[in-house]
């Protein structure tokens, strides 16, 4: 991997739909020199990467678990001081066993346990593995995938149990984090991003209810996400927003 001179993009959930788009986006960044993307799947044959740009990518596969995120982590301390974008995109809202709950008597144990360690608890572990190798002085924006129904204050129809708690619950992860970050690695910028409703496998499900024209493309949110932390203030706050940068309600 390219050290001193580099200015590195980490994309982390690399292989899901938003995540292969952000590859995609800094990919095609010349402002970054390297992207690394790790993801449990490897890369998708669907991402297609131009030959000009090929040697600026390096795909990481690795399970989840503690274990495994530290293994990543520790490859990549050459790049310590050099990474400037950390984007994590984790997230469960469904699978083949799991359903978002309509009804408090839809709750179950497992499938909240699992959508807690993918949205929230997932997400914290790379905040504190990463912390020893963004700390520095290259100017370093991290964007954690949150969601308007997270919000407390925005939540007016109930319902979701397990994802909405799950990133409330990472909401207040990334609010202590940014704190402690901001003490400790005042070069360092946290958001907390909410991408609209996305054209990716996770909204599939539910896109018939989406108002017209509310419906992005992956390629388009990317866009704006890498817009927006290109742009903001390295001000040891988070700020939790949308895709339009506008501020969400906690």
């Amino acid at each position: 991997m390219m050290t001193d001179t580099a200015r590195c993009a980490l994309v982390l959930g690399a292989s899901g739909g938003l995540g292969a788009a952000l590859v995609v986006e800094f990919l095609a960044d010349p402002a970054i020199t390297l992207v690394i993307a790790v993801s449990r799947k490897g890369q998708p044959l669907s991402l297609s990467v131009s030959a000009d740009v090929t040697n600026k990518l390096v795909w990481i596969q690795t399970e989840y678990d503690e274990q495994s995120m530290t293994t990543v982590v520790d490859q990549l301390e050459g790049l310590a001081g050099n990474i400037a974008r950390v984007c994590i995109c984790h997230g469960l809202l469904h699978s083949e066993t799991i359903w978002p709950e309509k009804r408090l008597e839809d709750i179950n144990a497992t499938s909240m346990h699992e959508i807690f360690q993918s949205n929230t608890v997932v997400p914290a572990l790379w905040l504190k593995l990463l912390f020893k190798i963004l700390k520095g002085q290259e100017p370093c924006v991290i964007a954690t995938m949150s969601a308007r129904v997270g919000s407390i204050g925005d939540n007016r129809v109930g319902g979701w149990h397990s994802y909405r708690a799950s990133k409330a619950a990472l909401n207040m992860v990334l609010k202590n984090m940014a704190i402690e970050y901001g003490r400790r690695a005042k070069n360092v910028k946290l958001i907390a991003f909410h991408p609209g409703t996305t054209d990716t496998g996770l909204s599939k499900p539910f896109q018939g209810a989406v108002p017209n024209g509310k419906l992005f493309s992956a390629a388009f949110v990317a866009t704006r996400l890498a817009q927006l932390m290109d742009n903001v203030d390295l001000d040891g706050q988070l700020s939790y927003i949308d895709w339009d940068g506008q501020p969400i309600p906690w």
